[in-house]
């Protein structure tokens, strides 16, 4: 999650406005306009649906030119985008664009690319998590960004942090398996490192401890939604038909996609997309379309954060945390899959 402040802001701007004095979003590469992907992580398959969007042609289509910026460890996505360096980002979860906005940085969410958070409490058969109530007396291994939603869980089912031992670990879930801590955390998506808890593993998702986050949101400058908000509409239009295209053509899907990323592994890229589309689609956007979200489970989001004491400078306002204007803008050439 990103923790800068709106002085780190600045200094990015700064920094970053020097590096690239024109905004690439009105540059043209063969006649299309260039719009760059912030990641908050390194190339993976997170980006399918953008990878088939390109191999495709849809992007060609709307007369964009998408390029894919990687993120990683020492790179801040969202301070990237907010100082206007790249147009567009996605980070992993939703508090770190309510927390940015709490701090006046003005990005704002605009789609969404999984309806329901896949972060996940893994427990083993022998001694199961089957509900927040279980947690009670347990050791929880989990990576120090994701305490914030451990913490959220608890409070959400009135359960006090002293009643759970909490242990730092890195992203291996070998500390459960030896018995080091009696939960471990991560995404459902990462089929790879789940391997390893085999068929002795039980699941217990945040989302359904009724902490509802977002993952994998997409966010831009409340500048760049307002002035390129058209542009912005065709790249969702382009990507949600590029989430469709892999969810009808998985094995083709994910070709493309180590085509695009050689340094993936295409079966393990393969399991992982059949999880990964259990979250990309929903009754929701059945009806309303690719990147759809609901306003009331972002301001669920913000109380329960508020609640927790996490913005250390304002409670931000729904508005500036998220707005329905592209989706909408988008709703009728978005494909409507669920």
């Amino acid at each position: 999650m990103s923790h800068f402040t709106r002085r780190q802001f600045l200094g990015t701007t700064a920094t970053g406005l020097a590096a690239s004095p024109l905004l690439s979003i009105d540059g043209f590469a063969q006649g299309k306009t260039v719009l760059n992907l912030q990641l908050g992580w390194l190339l993976s398959g997170n980006q399918i649906g953008e990878v088939c969007a390109k191999a495709m042609g849809y992007y060609d289509a709307e007369g964009l030119d998408l390029k894919f910026q990687a993120g990683g460890p020492n790179i801040d996505g969202v301070a990237v985008v907010a100082a206007g360096r790249f147009e567009t980002g996605q980070v992993s979860s939703s508090p770190s664009l309510m927390l940015a906005a709490s701090q006046d940085i003005p990005v704002v969410c605009f789609a969404t690319g999984a309806q329901v958070h896949p972060y996940t409490f893994f427990s083993l058969k022998k001694n199961p998590v089957n509900s927040p109530k279980d947690l009670v007396g347990k050791k929880v291994g989990i990576q120090a960004t994701g305490v914030i939603l451990l913490r959220a869980l608890l409070a959400k089912n009135n359960i006090p942090e002293k009643d759970v031992t909490i242990v730092t670990i890195g992203a291996d879930m070998a500390p459960l398996l030896t018995g080091q801590v009696d939960v471990v955390t991560g995404w459902l998506t990462n089929t790879t490192a789940m391997k390893v808890l085999g068929d002795q593993r039980v699941d217990l998702r945040l989302w359904d401890t009724g902490v509802k986050l977002y993952a994998l949101p997409y966010y831009a400058t409340a500048e760049t939604i307002q002035k390129k908000g058209d542009v912005l509409a065709k790249f969702l239009t382009a990507t949600g038909k590029g989430w469709v295209y892999a969810a009808n053509n998985r094995d083709k899907a994910v070709e493309h996609l180590v085509k695009e990323f050689p340094n993936l592994n295409a079966k393990d890229e393969r399991e992982a997309l059949d999880v990964m589309l259990q979250y990309s689609f929903s009754p929701l956007t059945a009806k309303e379309g690719w990147g759809a979200m609901d306003p009331q489970v972002w301001q669920d989001q913000i109380d329960l954060y508020a609640q927790l004491g996490q913005f250390t400078k304002r409670v931000p306002k729904l508005n500036e945390v998220m707005t329905l204007d592209v989706l909408k803008a988008s709703s009728a050439s978005r494909p409507k899959f669920g």
